[in-house]
């Protein structure tokens, strides 16, 4: 039996996950609009044998202008170019449910996942916040458990595209005259509360059958839509009893839903910061926070509480009459998660500002290449993780450092791969089966059913 390994998925972000990264002498600030940049971080990740790489994305413009790179690329035409400078490594684009159609969507990553041989990955969001809602004409963003409910039927109805061909639809018969067989086509004539989809794809079934499915949301709803969909889950967690709790949690979900639970890979964040002694760590930690400007730290997180503005006070601690976390329409995962991290270390505000500056709230963890191994290891195997997501503070230096350093101690104690192997698309790498086509599977039960019922039915009577 092969012994369990590590899943690794580079999340990569412009200069760095560090707000005040771009401050840095080292960092290029148009680094998030330069192709270049990123083809070698999806080589570097592909040097360490990642399983993936990620890209987030929302259809509004992030943060002012003053705090840090703001814009993006849009992530599939991005990836699509780094399919073509890649050989291994998954792809996983960010996309939202709230502010897509699913015929479109379906296609672009059957598209993607065409161009780069099955190594597609597609996380689904379900986007927070007024202002992406104003950006598509509504005057404000949809309830949590709407937008929930909305991206179960998109999926399902995705599902229902990428499976509207069969493997074999395509025949190529030349001498016949017959390029594909339309018997093999199913239309999904779905109608439903939100959506109306009547035509199959326009693309064949993809090497994956479809892209990986990736999800991010850890409130209620967003834990009972992984259960039942996701088989990659992006989390943020602070202490290794939230992740083991989290982590528990969401397998006997998935394992209520009717699924293996071995098919959904817990990813929690992580954010290195590296140095060749604790104290050289502790220097580019502190080389980072002396860059940070706390006036922009200030009105994210009195949008993050849903505060009004000027209420929060730099060296003083969190106001105690917060607004409760069932009013919260935005992120209600990460509205708990900082509000609890404030409380229990009763830091202040510039304190938080500081302690979200390296990843918004997902774990920062400043050592030697050996303690980030110890700590990844630790996780890894005392039920908290079944792999990471790697957030560098700094780009490409942070992501260089990891695979340099931390790689080669996590390939020396077993936990990850050396090479990658036969295994070739996304699937395979995270060890999960290529999905059977609803369609045939639906088909081959009917005809067992109908064959069952004639061999030991009775007869009905003839009609007169």
């Amino acid at each position: 039996m092969t012994p369990r390994q590590l899943h690794l998925n580079a999340f990569l972000m412009n200069t760095g996950h560090h707000e005040a990264s771009w401050r840095l002498p080292e960092s290029d600030p148009y680094a998030h609009v330069d192709l270049a940049h990123y083809v070698r971080l999806a080589r570097t990740a592909e040097r360490g044998t990642f399983d993936s790489l990620f890209l987030a994305d929302g259809p509004q413009l992030w943060n002012n202008l003053a705090q840090r790179p703001a814009g993006a690329l849009e992530p599939l035409t991005l990836l699509t170019a780094l399919a073509t400078a890649t050989e291994h490594i998954g792809l996983i684009a960010t996309a939202s449910t709230s502010y897509n159609s699913p015929y479109n969507l379906a296609r672009k990553f059957a598209s993607l996942d065409i161009i780069s041989g099955g190594r597609a990955g597609w996380n689904i969001v379900t986007t927070a916040g007024a202002e992406a809602a104003r950006n598509f004409g509504l005057a404000a963003e949809p309830a949590h458990a709407e937008r929930y409910a909305r991206a179960a039927e998109f999926l399902d109805v995705a599902l229902k595209l990428w499976d509207s061909w069969e493997d074999d639809a395509i025949v190529a018969d030349k001498a016949a005259g017959v390029w594909g067989d339309d018997a093999k086509i199913h239309p999904p004539r779905h109608s439903g509360t939100y959506f109306s989809v009547e035509g199959a794809l326009n693309v064949p079934r993809s090497p994956q059958g479809y892209p990986l499915l990736v999800q991010a949301g850890s409130s209620e709803d967003g834990k009972a839509f992984a259960a039942r969909y996701a088989e990659a889950v992006f989390t943020a967690q602070q202490t290794i009893e939230d992740a083991r709790d989290f982590y528990a949690d969401l397998k006997a979900r998935t394992a209520a839903a009717g699924r293996d639970p071995e098919h959904i890979k817990v990813l929690p964040g992580i954010v290195p910061v590296i140095g060749s002694t604790e104290a050289e760590a502790r220097a580019h930690e502190q080389a980072l926070e002396d860059h940070i400007v706390y006036r922009h730290g200030v009105g994210r997180l009195e949008s993050l509480l849903q505060l009004d503005p000027g209420t929060l006070e730099l060296d003083a601690e969190l106001p105690a009459d917060l607004p409760p976390e069932d009013v919260i329409e935005g992120a209600k995962s990460r509205y708990t998660l900082v509000v609890e991290l404030a409380r229990r270390e009763r830091l202040t505000v510039r304190q938080l500002i500081g302690r979200l500056g390296g990843g918004r709230g997902h774990l920062t963890f400043t050592g030697t290449p050996e303690q980030v191994a110890d700590a990844i290891e630790a996780w890894f195997t005392q039920g908290a993780a079944d792999g990471f997501n790697i957030m560098p503070p700094v780009l490409p230096s942070g992501l260089d450092a990891f695979v340099d350093h931390v790689v080669p101690i996590l390939r020396a104690r077993g936990l990850l791969r050396s090479e990658y192997g036969p295994r070739r698309t996304l699937r395979e790498r995270y060890g999960l089966p290529r999905p059977a086509n609803q369609y045939v599977t639906a088909a081959t039960a009917t005809a067992n059913a109908t064959d069952t019922d004639t061999d030991t039915a009775t007869p009905a009577p003839a009609l007169v």
